[in-house]
């Protein structure tokens, strides 16, 4: 049976279909069978996961797993490494769960256990934990049975593929995970620190897979905290070692993982992102990224030019996620991206690619650039860019809408040429639906952009707003659960009620409710800067000309006020402040009637003492307020 499935998919399938695979297992777990026979069973086993992924769901559907779990506890080295090799491969494919692995808590321990037994234990193990360490619960599990002292001495393995397994253990142990970061900085290997071994292994004399792993160590270990960004190993040994992956003279696999790496590396740090800008033309060797799938070099082997041309899409992916790490903060850098030859095209293009991952490092990138005025006053005016972006936000999956929405906020801000064609194209509506998502961080950018899209808008685009939201709509996002939405719903409504006749306008269709709204927050339990926000808003209801009736006939808002006037907090004492100046300013009509009312409430007395505020903005605003009375 060995014989005939090796390298042999059809044979392979032949026989799990005639039922061979529960026959084995019988034989494998039966207490008569000889060490010989188990170990040769486990071998047709593991031969026979080396074939398509359906034969891996046979065998599991089969239950596999435990079986040869339970062949790891027999006194037999061979047999135990015929059941790793086979655990091994069943393991590395995508069909299996990694849960598997830790569904028995005595598993991990006796794998541990086992590392020393032999090179092949040390590397099938390592690579069954690399394959199945998925997300912080597993890190910590692993982390708990002391994995980062059973496996830091294989770093100095005489073997190359103990060493690398052992190797990519760290990285995924290591990935946004502070604890273990924190550990390795610190682990010494005959006399080494683990960084070091590290650094060692990025020289550009060890083979590239090698390279690229301890960069990604060195990199994890760095966004964890445990090793600064401006240490030396991240800036001249790290950063340059993942730049040099990116050369087209690099396979298509090596280009990728090292465009996303670095990108991950550099995304917080400005310095980092000015350091990989200037290094080794980075900025023009991603625009290759769009060029060649594959390097000169190795199209001899057809097999691979067809690979490639069908992997391209992701080297476009990585090109977009590196541009939009290197642009997230500094000027320079957007413009130098931007001027590289079809930038702009190039992104476009990608907005409506068909691959989801694409089309989100494309929108990722756009919304890096679009973080700089210069570039929404010219380029993005140049190349229309908001047309296919409305597209993108018809219907796309949420992860995609978050930056679109993001990006869609940037282009709305008043010295974006972009606003106007966009309020042409639909957008009220397509935010005001945003507004009703379930996820807090679309609701954010929809009314994000709104509020932007009201900043001194006219009074037609204030009144599409309104309609589309509707007042119900309005007033549910005010008592949202979410600080940011309800932030930028009052940053919103202090954008509707700016300049006399909108606030006006606006105060006579809706002011009750306004009304009613201010009053609740004011009343609720919320920080200081939503009651200023609330204040403000008060306080432009406060300039209208027929809006200030709303406040002077409402005697519980204008105690509201005059609390906050004698508040502890100076912010909300200002606004308070901005409200009254407005109520008792002297040219308007009624400003006698005003002035006599609050004089009554007490509200000159409050003056007088505010006049003598060590707050010196505070001081002038009295000062100035208590001269309206004497003019």
């Amino acid at each position: 049976m060995k014989n005939a499935v090796i390298g042999n998919n059809k044979q392979k399938a032949n026989l799990i279909v005639l039922g061979a695979v529960p026959r084995l297992l019988y034989l494998l777990q039966q207490e008569t069978s000889s060490t010989e026979l188990k170990t040769e069973c486990a071998v047709v086993l593991g031969s026979l996961a080396m074939g398509t992924e359906n034969n891996v769901k046979s065998l599991l559907d089969c239950h596999i797993i435990p079986a040869l779990l339970q062949g790891l506890l027999s006194p037999d080295l061979k047999f135990i490494e015929a059941c790793l090799r086979c655990l091994r491969t069943i393991f590395t494919s995508p069909v299996t769960p990694e849960e598997l692995l830790y569904t028995d808590a005595t598993v991990i321990p006796h794998l541990m256990a086992l590392l020393s037994r032999s090179r092949y234990t040390q590397e099938y193990i390592c690579q069954i934990f690399s394959h199945c360490c998925k997300g912080p619960d597993h890190q910590t599990i692993l982390f708990n049975h002391g994995a980062v002292q059973n496996i830091a001495h294989l770093l100095t393995s005489l073997s190359y593929k103990v060493r690398m397994q052992a190797l990519k253990c760290f990285s995924v142990l290591a990935f946004e995970n502070p604890q273990v970061s924190m550990t390795l900085v610190n682990v010494l290997v005959d006399g080494e620190l683990l960084p070091q071994i590290f650094v060692k292994m990025l020289q550009r004399d060890k083979p590239i897979e090698m390279q690229l792993t301890s960069a990604k160590c060195l990199t994890y270990m760095c966004r964890a905290g445990a090793i600064r960004t401006d240490d030396s190993c991240i800036v001249l040994k790290t950063l340059p070692c993942l730049v040099r992956m990116c050369s087209k003279e690099r396979l298509l696999e090596e280009r990728v993982e090292g465009a996303e790496t670095l990108a991950y590396l550099i995304e917080p740090d400005v310095e980092l992102q000015r350091i990989a800008s200037i290094t080794d033309h980075l900025i023009a060797m991603l625009a290759d990224y769009f060029k060649y799938p594959s390097s000169v070099s190795a199209i001899t082997d057809i097999k691979r030019l067809d690979h490639d041309l069908k992997h391209a899409h992701e080297l476009r992916q990585a090109a977009f996620k590196l541009y939009a790490s290197l642009g997230a903060n500094d000027e320079d850098i957007r413009k130098k991206i931007i001027e590289t030859e079809n930038m702009m095209d190039r992104i476009v293009t990608g907005l409506s690619e068909s691959s989801v991952k694409v089309r989100l490092a494309a929108v990722r990138c756009l919304h890096s650039l679009s973080r700089s005025v210069q570039q929404l006053r010219t380029s993005f005016q140049d190349h229309a860019v908001w047309k296919p972006l409305m597209k993108v936000l018809q219907n796309a999956p949420d992860e995609i809408l978050v930056v679109a929405s993001s990006m869609l906020c940037n282009l709305l801000l008043e010295f974006s040429p972009s606003k106007e064609p966009i309020l042409e194209s639909g957008a009220v509506e397509l935010l005001c639906g945003l507004t009703q998502s379930e996820n807090p961080a679309l609701r954010v950018n929809g009314i994000w952009a709104l509020m932007n899209m009201a900043f001194q808008a006219e009074q037609k685009i204030k009144a599409d707003i309104l309609r589309s939201l509707s007042t119900e709509q309005l007033f549910r996002l005010l008592s949202d659960s979410d600080l940011n939405v309800l932030m930028k719903t009052l940053g919103l409504l202090r954008n509707l009620l700016s300049t006399r006749p909108h606030i006006d306008k606006i105060m006579s269709t809706h002011g009750k409710q306004i009304m009613q709204a201010v009053t609740l927050i004011l009343e609720g339990e919320h920080n200081i800067e939503v009651k200023e926000q609330t204040l403000c808003i008060l306080a432009n209801i406060a300039d209208g000309t027929t809006a200030k009736e709303l406040i002077m006939t409402n005697d519980d808002i204008l105690q509201k006020i005059k609390y906050y006037m004698g508040h502890s907090h100076v912010k909300l004492q200002l606004a308070a402040m901005f409200c009254i100046s407005n109520l008792i300013w002297n040219e308007e009509e009624g400003s006698q009637e005003r002035q006599d009312k609050l004089r009554d409430m007490g509200i000159v007395d409050i003056l007088h003492k505010l006049s003598q505020s060590p707050d010196t903005n505070l001081c002038d605003k009295a000062k100035t307020a208590l001269q309206q009375y004497l003019a």
